[in-house]
């Protein structure tokens, strides 16, 4: 798909992950709607985005918020041709730890919002994508969801936040070949340890064991890493139904 002057949607756009493949898409023609709870982030990410751009507020795991991020998006720009699926939160308890059962509201929660989250904007958006004029080979919109090499290798107290991700893995295939009749191809990007506002938060105690689990380069993978990857896949048409990992060779470590 040719970037320019496309209208991506992306989720959790306001930093990190979302906020980096904004940049790189909108210097290549794209136009942005920014898609996240945080309105002062949002307002601010738009101010720092150099091209056509809105924001809308909502909550991805609610059918409501993210249908009216969806009409703001349609009545704004009249389309949505990329969604990028960027938003979601972390977790960190023990199945059984020293106080007792992990807290099943929190795995929930956690599954609420990184699983059932992405799927509830992808499903909403590809409505309107498949509205969309074809293009070559008959395409008309490109989804790509966020995962985490923790679907694969999760670490103690993890349980939550792997089981999140491996749905986003487990589904990708299943909805490429539901949406492939629609001219719609969708990829999943499982990250490793990405230096985001996330990672930032974490101690030092918990990064460093964590980049000594990475081949090579030795570091954090940069935002801007995972969103040329995003570019990549936008760009490359034969790309679907696909998991790729970017992690920088990282295999982690149960703890």
């Amino acid at each position: 798909m040719d970037i320019k002057n496309k209208v991506a949607l992306i989720t959790g756009g306001a930093s990190g992950l979302g906020f980096a493949s904004a940049q790189k898409l909108i210097a290549a023609g794209a136009k942005i709607m920014v898609m996240d709870l945080n309105e002062d982030n949002a307002k601010k990410a738009c101010s720092e985005l150099d091209g056509e751009t809105d924001y809308a507020v909502a909550n991805v795991a609610e059918e409501a918020s993210v249908q009216e991020a969806i009409n703001k998006t349609m009545d704004k720009f009249g389309k949505i041709d990329i969604v990028l699926n960027c938003a979601g939160i972390g977790s960190a308890s023990k199945t059984v730890g020293k106080d007792g059962a992990h807290p099943l509201d929190y795995f929930k929660i956690v599954l609420d919002v990184n699983l059932v989250g992405t799927f509830n904007v992808l499903r909403l958006a590809a409505v309107e994508m498949g509205k969309n004029e074809p293009e070559k080979d008959n395409e008309c919109g490109v989804i790509i969801n966020t995962a985490s090499v923790a679907a694969y290798d999760g670490q103690i107290g993890q349980a939550a936040y792997s089981a999140s991700k491996a749905g986003v893995v487990g589904m990708t295939l299943p909805i490429a070949r539901d949406l492939g009749r629609m001219g719609i191809r969708i990829n999943t990007i499982a990250p490793g340890i990405f230096d985001t506002p996330m990672m930032a938060m974490a101690p030092d105690e918990v990064r460093r064991p964590l980049i000594e689990m990475t081949q090579f380069p030795k570091r954090l993978g940069n935002p801007e890493e995972y969103a040329l990857l995003a570019m990549q896949i936008i760009e490359n048409p034969y790309l679907n139904g696909e998991t790729i990992r970017l992690d920088g060779g990282i295999r982690m470590q149960p703890k």
